[in-house]
């Protein structure tokens, strides 16, 4: 029997010539990347991109000032300047997995051996030089080996994207359900209609998901930032004063004011979703951003998902990002719950050990079916490229030493990986569009 390095070895060695799924990205279209505005999701067009999400996040926490932050992105500053502004925090960071994805990435895709002041008028050149036509399908399948890959837009309910075969699109339910007068202006520009009563924008919904439900991969929601997954089933003709109440007192009265309607359309989506047979992604856990996560509120997750796995045992629901910091409670769900499934996407960098630990715990407690194990979580289709090889080398650590330990058996391996890898995630989303 292999033990210890030898069956590390083999194993990675098995995960990495397999493909792997990515099931949760929000990349922006390639022609916007390779044209940029220069706006809120791009905000400058150089290596220093790369930090946009998430690593932003821990400079800040590092101690990184606003002004600093701003001076880094600004695109008129050189790529010297820009690396002088960073470097005394990057020391701070270099070890998390934020950081070590870049670090990956700048490796693996530039051939940059390591983020040093000597090697930055290279990554800047690498940088551009990458970026032409057809760096997506580069990126996505040559360099990550991804067998296919699902966006979340940030731009629309759903994006008609120019790449279909590549970028599976979600059908985003938050603006549907949230039913803000932002939200309400967004759906009339994109649907060309007029809303002037609650039957316009139930029928509104129903047009989104005539118009897309067929060609979405599933429905996201990602609510969970800014209130409980405590949904409760409200009467219509509660949920129709709420959305008069809502239009009348422009511009906006408050999450409070329309919780009764945000209850009510989330359920109305649900069951649309359902008629689609579109599986339903929730955000649970960590919050993305700085100095702000409800943690309480955070907990209270996977405790509220069980009353939606209740009510819509013919609706599958993917918990994503492991609910972490609360990871164990999502292992209980999926093995209470045929309907339940947990996604590790982000997870892996925002703590790769713990992403160990809960594969392998995962996989002795619950059907190896109901895990998908990758997704990016990004806007910057490079960065997918560390994140990958972080997942991977997850995946082969989270085997190895279940195999080592003798709760799996080695001639179950190389099904396990393929199953993990990307058979689980093709049998949840692309089996549940040929029924």
């Amino acid at each position: 029997m292999m033990i210890g390095t030898e069956v590390m070895t083999w194993i990675h060695d098995k995960v990495t010539e397999t493909s792997l799924a990515d099931t949760h990205e929000h990349l922006v279209e390639e022609s916007r990347r390779i044209a940029p505005l220069n706006d809120w999701l791009l905000p400058c067009d150089d290596w220093s991109l790369l930090f946009r999400e998430y690593l932003r996040d821990d400079l800040h926490c590092a101690g990184m000032s606003a002004a600093d932050e701003q001076r880094f992105y600004d695109p008129e500053v050189s790529a010297v300047d820009k690396f002088k502004i960073v470097s005394p925090y990057w020391d701070r960071v270099q070890h998390t997995g934020y950081a070590q994805a870049l670090s990956i990435t700048i490796r693996e895709l530039y051939g940059v051996k390591s983020f040093a002041l000597k090697n930055i008028e290279h990554l800047d050149s690498k940088y551009h030089e990458i970026k032409r036509p057809g760096f997506y399908d580069y990126i996505l399948k040559g360099v990550c080996r991804i067998s296919q890959c699902q966006v979340n837009s940030l731009e629309r309910i759903f994006m008609e994207t120019a790449q279909p075969s590549l970028l599976g699109q979600d059908l985003s339910i938050m603006e549907l359900s949230r039913c803000s007068l932002r939200d309400i202006e967004k759906v009339q520009s994109e649907l060309g209609v007029e809303i002037n009563s609650f039957d316009d924008w139930l029928a509104a919904i129903d047009r989104y998901f005539e118009r897309f439900g067929r060609k979405a991969v599933a429905v996201k929601y990602v609510g969970a930032y800014y209130r409980a997954l405590n949904f409760a089933h409200v009467d219509r003709h509660a949920a129709e004063r709420s959305f008069a109440t809502l239009v009348a007192a422009r511009p906006f009265i408050g999450p409070e004011g329309t919780q009764a309607l945000e209850d009510y359309l989330f359920h109305y989506c649900l069951r649309k979703a359902q008629d689609y047979r579109l599986p339903v992604k929730i955000h649970t856990g960590y919050h993305a951003g700085r100095d702000s996560m409800p943690l309480a509120r955070v907990r209270e997750n996977a405790n509220d998902v069980c009353r939606l796995l209740q009510s819509y045992p013919d609706v599958q629901f993917v918990l994503m990002h492991i609910g972490y910091p609360y990871q164990d409670e999502y292992i209980a769900l999926c093995k209470q719950y045929r309907n339940a499934y947990i996604d590790l996407c982000w997870a892996w960098i925002i703590n790769p050990v713990a992403c160990v630990r809960f594969l392998a715990e995962f996989l002795v407690s619950v059907p190896a079916s109901k895990i998908l194990t990758f997704g990016g979580d990004y806007i910057v289709a490079e960065n997918i490229v560390g994140h990958s090889v972080i997942a991977r080398r997850g995946i082969a650590e989270s085997i190895s030493t279940l195999v080592d330990r003798n709760w799996i058996d080695r001639g179950a391996v190389p099904e396990l990986i393929t199953r993990l890898m990307h058979l689980n995630a093709e049998e949840l989303f692309l089996q549940s569009k040929s029924n």
